[in-house]
């Protein structure tokens, strides 16, 4: 079984819940990107929290079929970026969210609500 794109965001939004992240968004970038068709973001306090965030998104995809393509930061743990074709999962620390702010580079994608 082969799960939805809006299914595997919404997988990840739940798990990086499920870790206390903070301020957790899906953008659909489906119609402004070829990337991919959604992002989601998300922010931990450490790079403890982190990783503990990335590790556990991975968990839970794994667990219903989904297989990462690759992750990227996850040693440094300031912006650790899962990478499942059609869904980019993208952890950070508080800082270098705000920095990057993704939410305003891709300010023309909208917010879902999953």
């Amino acid at each position: 079984m082969t799960l939805s794109p809006e299914k595997v965001a919404s997988l990840a939004k739940s798990a990086a819940e499920d870790k206390k992240a903070r301020d957790v968004i899906i953008l659909n970038i489906h119609d402004i990107s070829v990337i991919c068709d959604f992002f989601v973001i998300c922010s931990g306090y450490s790079s403890v929290q982190v990783k503990a965030i990335a590790e556990n998104v991975e968990e839970k995809l794994e667990e219903n079929g989904i297989k990462k393509l690759r992750m990227e930061g996850f040693k440094d743990a300031r912006w650790v970026l899962l990478d499942y074709g059609s869904v980019v999962v993208h952890v950070f620390q508080e800082s270098d969210r705000e920095f990057y702010n993704l939410e305003h580079l891709w300010g023309d994608a909208k917010v879902v609500h999953l």
